[in-house]
């Protein structure tokens, strides 16, 4: 799966790491639901430095049509709840 992160540019990402990376989705998608802003901040790090370890990044000409998008590091609180489905930025 390609994954964009906002900002950054694109990621290849296998299937099989997306158990651990719904889990992170699903503690980001409470803290947003409960406003708690440093769990928030803490949790969309940790998900994203995870995306980077576990993903293969594409050169920055490539433009694959990206799958999933996640916000860029540096996304407040309010622009994730924006982005956020029923399910989280992860679908699934």
């Amino acid at each position: 799966m390609i994954v964009r992160i906002m900002g950054e540019g694109q990621v290849r990402l296998d299937d099989s790491h997306f158990p651990e990376l719904n889990k992170l989705d699903d503690e980001l998608l409470a803290e947003v639901e409960s406003g708690d802003g440093d769990g928030f901040r803490r949790t969309l790090t940790t998900l994203l430095d995870a995306v980077h370890r576990l993903g293969t990044p594409l050169p920055d000409d490539a433009l694959e049509p990206s799958e999933l998008i996640l916000p860029s590091s540096d996304a407040t609180l309010e622009e994730v709840r924006e982005l956020l489905g029923d399910d989280g930025l992860i679908p699934g």
